[in-house]
């Protein structure tokens, strides 16, 4: 599964930038961006139970889709800020937030067979621009681009940064 350790590298990386400039942002807040990475994929639950039998347990119109859309990670990424401590509230939004929108703006460059955007602005409009697309979930080379972003910021950061981190 290349692109799910791509998704987290990505926000590894993000999150090692950000910290150079909010230094709350210690390791293990790190550690929840790329958890926030791994939100619009919890879609694949739909393998366990299909949207239909969810759909006809709640008695409401329900498509696991939905969670790979901004909205969908929205209201997941405020859940997942619902279930810790209050005081960690906001330090932990930022960064689930930016591993979230990280997964989003990475699939957005994903080439699919119909020559557009995949369908992730909803609620903000349903258009899905004409793009061919930069590379396939298939793809070996992203995951390496992202692996030598994530050890060069882990270098620049933790090894040749500042002596206080």
């Amino acid at each position: 599964m290349p692109d799910l350790l791509t998704h987290a590298l990505a926000a590894y990386t993000l999150a090692v930038g950000l910290s150079v400039r909010y230094q709350w942002l210690t390791p293990p807040y790190v550690t929840v961006a790329m958890m926030g990475a791994f939100i619009p994929d919890l879609t694949k639950i739909r393998l366990l139970v299909p949207s239909w039998q969810l759909e006809a347990w709640l008695g409401l119109p329900f498509d696991w889709g939905a969670l790979h859309t901004v909205g969908g990670t929205l209201v997941s990424v405020l859940i997942g800020v619902a279930v810790v401590r209050r005081t960690d509230r906001r330090r932990v939004f930022g960064p689930l937030a930016v591993g979230a929108s990280s997964h989003l703006v990475l699939d957005s460059l994903l080439a699919f067979p119909a020559g557009r955007m995949k369908f992730v602005l909803w609620p903000l409009t349903t258009y899905r621009p004409v793009f061919d697309g930069l590379f396939l979930s298939t793809d070996r080379w992203p995951v390496v681009v992202a692996a030598g972003l994530a050890a060069s910021a882990c270098y620049l950061r933790y090894y040749r940064g500042s002596p206080d981190a």
